[in-house]
């Protein structure tokens, strides 16, 4: 991926600036900081826009500013992937590529947690990897921009 490619917007949601302390037995011990880490390095020259947030309002205008500026979104939405219309809506407008990604396995969890609005318009949908496997994510999300590309 070259630097002239639009950057690639990794956004994390509520209760995510807790991670590594926040239940380690489902979200483990590993921290935002070094989630970021994972990221800018699984992304090489690719500029990352990292950003979390507890605010809903906040989150939405990033995934503005990535609707004019960015070329893909990995999104943690955290709580919000159950609840939120509004990121729903915003995440729509969105021309490309867009990964849901979860740390812990969404559907081996409370019943509450199966049915994510956000999978209505992403792309594509990780969950039970880790926190590891945001790397993984940026891998992912790199090939889908490129096939778009062609």
């Amino acid at each position: 991926m070259t630097a002239d490619i639009k950057p690639l917007y990794v956004l994390n949601g509520p209760n995510l600036n807790r991670l590594g302390k926040r239940e380690p037995e489902i979200y483990g011990k590993t921290t935002l900081a070094e989630v970021e880490a994972f990221c800018r390095d699984a992304a090489g020259d690719w500029k990352v826009e990292f950003r979390q947030t507890n605010s809903e309002e906040r989150m939405i205008d990033w995934i503005h500013e990535a609707i004019d500026e960015g070329s893909a979104i990995i999104i943690n939405p955290a709580g919000w992937t159950f609840t939120s219309i509004a990121i729903l809506d915003a995440l729509k407008m969105f021309p490309g590529p867009i990964i849901e990604f979860h740390i812990s396995n969404v559907h081996r969890r409370e019943a509450i947690y199966h049915k994510s609005l956000v999978s209505m318009t992403a792309t594509a949908v990780m969950a039970g990897l880790g926190a590891e496997g945001y790397g993984i994510a940026v891998a992912a999300i790199r090939d889908l921009v490129r096939r778009r590309q062609r």
